[in-house]
């Protein structure tokens, strides 16, 4: 009985030790960073879903039909970051 119970503690204390390692490793490989750079207000943004959502949302408000990003005039571009800079998330 107490070489079962020792065991039990060891293999708690290795998976309390390696589980954190884990989730870190998958949350990471999971994240795909792309970054986009606004000319005019020199910076980068994270081009994510959530961006993704606002960029349609302004699409929308502004009567454009959809054009990916990337694929999207240049002056579009510019306008749908000032647009961003005027009127940030809010967390």
């Amino acid at each position: 009985m107490y070489c079962i119970d020792r065991l039990l503690r060891y293999l708690f204390f290795a998976a309390a030790i390696v589980a954190p390692s884990v989730l870190v490793i998958e949350s990471r490989a999971q994240e795909v960073q792309v970054r986009v750079y606004d000319r005019h207000h020199h910076d980068y943004h994270n081009w994510d879903a959530h961006e993704d959502h606002v960029y349609r949302h302004y699409l929308v408000v502004h009567h454009r039909t959809y054009v990916v990003y990337s694929r999207q005039h240049h002056s579009v571009q510019d306008h749908y970051w000032s647009y961003r800079h005027s009127y940030p998330d809010r967390d």
